[in-house]
């Protein structure tokens, strides 16, 4: 007999908001199909489960991004998200349909619902995964190998959940890559009714105040240019490249915590995950907790005037140089090129 009858396929928590799909659903759908691929053994599929009210509509963009099959959650309760109702749903889902890995974003919804789901099936949950991958040295099961940072950032440890399932896991946005929806795939769709144990509302909110966004989201950059401590005192040379490329300055830990930039801006472990085609990093050390956040880029160009820096380690091209000297030169140059 398996040690785990019953639980088969990963499954993922698809975020939506007003019926707009969040797209770290879609990302770690395209992950799960790889992880599914490295198993064939298995005979695993790829299932998306989203909840809310008259969402149906959304399963077949589900299905386009990856998925084999989908599970809609659908529910008046369900309507905005609430924590307790969420709970009970998302844990009755998985108490019927037994996916042997369940991923979830680690957005401000996933965080809050993820760990709680965990705690009512007593399964184990890590949390900010940077990697996933299947052990290969296992042919009888599906171990999820879970990578994420710890210490601080100082080390990153892999975790295992042996003993339990579903396997849990929560990953930032922009870990992962999302690949292109092909509408001429099929999948099931399945409807899912919960049943509710207690409909009296623990928690009732009001009134929810929408908090405007100032400035610019550095997650949907396309080019980034970074400023670490060793470029504090040239910001506005770092914020002029960014415009003359057509892109955004974003910031290291540092230069947040000097209070020279918006922690909207931050890039790394506590900050923000980006994957730009381009990332310049101007004076940045290469700790792996900035590295968390933009060692997806498709092309980084570094520039520190220590040539043993460790983001040297990770870029495509490096400069030894101070910003303060390198910077004026590349705007200068980019000017020309317009011309």
């Amino acid at each position: 007999m398996a040690k785990f009858e019953g639980y088969k396929d990963i499954y993922v928590f698809v975020e939506q908001k007003n019926g707009e799909i969040a797209n770290v659903g879609y990302e770690l759908i395209s992950e799960a199909r790889k992880l599914v691929a490295s198993i064939p053994h298995m005979n695993f599929k790829v299932a998306g489960v989203i909840l809310g009210n008259n969402i149906k509509a959304k399963a077949q963009d589900i299905i386009a991004h990856g998925a084999d099959k989908v599970i809609v959650v659908e529910h008046p309760l369900l309507e905005e998200y609430s924590t307790q109702f969420y709970t009970d749903a998302l844990t009755e889902v998985i108490t019927t349909y037994k996916p042997d890995s369940f991923l979830t974003g680690a957005t401000v919804l996933g965080r809050d619902l993820a760990p709680r789901v965990a705690a009512r099936l007593n399964a184990g949950l890590t949390a900010d995964a940077t990697k996933i991958e299947m052990d290969p040295e296992k042919k009888d099961e599906a171990l999820l190998l879970v990578t994420r940072p710890t210490f601080g950032g100082n080390l990153f440890g892999t975790i295992i959940c042996p003993d339990t399932r579903p396997q849990m896991a929560t990953i930032r946005p922009n870990v992962f890559s999302m690949d292109p929806a092909d509408n001429s795939r099929s999948g099931e769709v399945e409807e899912f009714t919960p049943t509710f144990q207690d409909t009296d509302a623990k928690v009732v909110v009001k009134k929810v105040i929408e908090k405007a966004v100032e400035g610019i989201d550095i997650t949907k950059a396309d080019i980034l240019v970074g400023a670490g401590r060793g470029a504090e005192d040239c910001l506005d040379m770092v914020k002029a490249v960014a415009e003359e490329l057509g892109g955004e300055m974003c910031a290291s830990r540092a230069v947040i915590d000097d209070g020279l930039a918006d922690k909207a801006i931050q890039v790394g472990q506590t900050g923000k995950t980006v994957r730009p085609s381009l990332y310049i990093a101007c004076g940045i050390s290469g700790a792996c907790q900035h590295v968390a956040g933009m060692e997806k880029s498709d092309m980084i160009i570094a520039i520190n005037r220590d040539p043993q820096a460790e983001i040297f380690s990770i870029a495509n091209m490096g400069f030894v140089g101070d910003v303060k000297e390198v910077l004026p030169l590349l705007k200068e140059e980019i000017i020309a090129a317009k011309k």
